[in-house]
């Protein structure tokens, strides 16, 4: 599949993952931008040709710089110790900074993420959360829930996508997938039609990755239109039973959408 050039925001660029998806956004010829908090560190991860952009995702007056003008937002930051903080407020605040722009977002939560009974509920109950922020937005998405990370074996290089998010074990049993093969799902993501209001969880079985996902994304259900949760998602965590600061993020969010 040939795109035009695009211009991508990396959020959580410094990580293992997002450094990734930096190297594969310019792979792919896209002008890409990371937004990070200490330009020497990201100077030394991220390819030369990344555009720095200095802002903290828990700080939404830094952000704006950083968001003007982009075709696309890739998120893949998290917290262990914070996720309202990092995982869930990022998000939101990455949204607010927008201020009437439509890029695509492309989301990285984890698999799992709907399970109520996991030693990570707290992780994950925040990253769930942040789903439903970038669903309630308006804007086009795709959200990618991968399995764990670099667990799977040499011989299993092939993207498997996977909904209902079924498997709940909390361990490398429910999937596993490569560092660099979720980069190249996220970033394919940003420029492929068929991946739009889409959400999946990703693992890699035995076989070679495609050349283009083009059809692995077309096959997969569209959410519902005005839906907070995926297609064949378990309905186990209501939204008027959220937190009040959560339901007035989402409702200000439907808000800006609307208007």
């Amino acid at each position: 599949m040939t795109t035009a050039p695009l211009t991508v925001l990396v959020v959580g660029a410094t990580g293992s993952i997002g450094r990734l998806v930096a190297a594969e956004a310019v792979a792919q010829g896209h002008t890409t931008r990371a937004l990070v908090r200490d330009t020497g560190t990201a100077r030394r991860l991220l390819p030369a040709e990344v555009q720095l952009a200095v802002g903290d995702i828990t700080q939404p007056d830094t952000l704006r710089e950083a968001v003007a003008d982009v075709d696309a937002i890739v998120l893949t930051h998290g917290s262990m110790s914070s996720p309202e903080t990092v995982d869930y407020g990022g998000v939101r605040n990455v949204l607010a900074a927008l201020d009437g722009q439509k890029p695509r977002i492309v989301l990285m939560t984890a698999i799992g993420v709907t399970a109520r009974s996991s030693a990570y509920n707290h992780l994950l109950e925040w990253k769930r959360r942040s789903e439903r922020l970038v669903r309630a937005g308006g804007l086009p998405y795709t959200i990618v829930r991968p399995g764990w990370f670099d667990m799977n074996d040499p011989d299993e290089q092939r993207p498997v996508f996977l909904q209902g998010d079924t498997r709940r074990s909390g361990g490398p049993a429910d999937g596993a997938v490569s560092r660099r093969r979720i980069a190249q799902v996220l970033v394919a993501a940003v420029a492929t039609p068929e991946a739009a209001r889409r959400t999946f969880e990703l693992v890699a079985e035995q076989g070679s990755a495609p050349s283009d996902m083009t059809q692995l994304f077309a096959a997969l259900d569209e959410d519902a239109p005005g839906a907070l949760d995926a297609v064949r998602d378990e309905d186990n965590m209501p939204p008027e039973r959220e937190p009040q600061p959560v339901r007035d993020d989402l409702a200000a969010l439907v808000t800006r959408a609307g208007s």
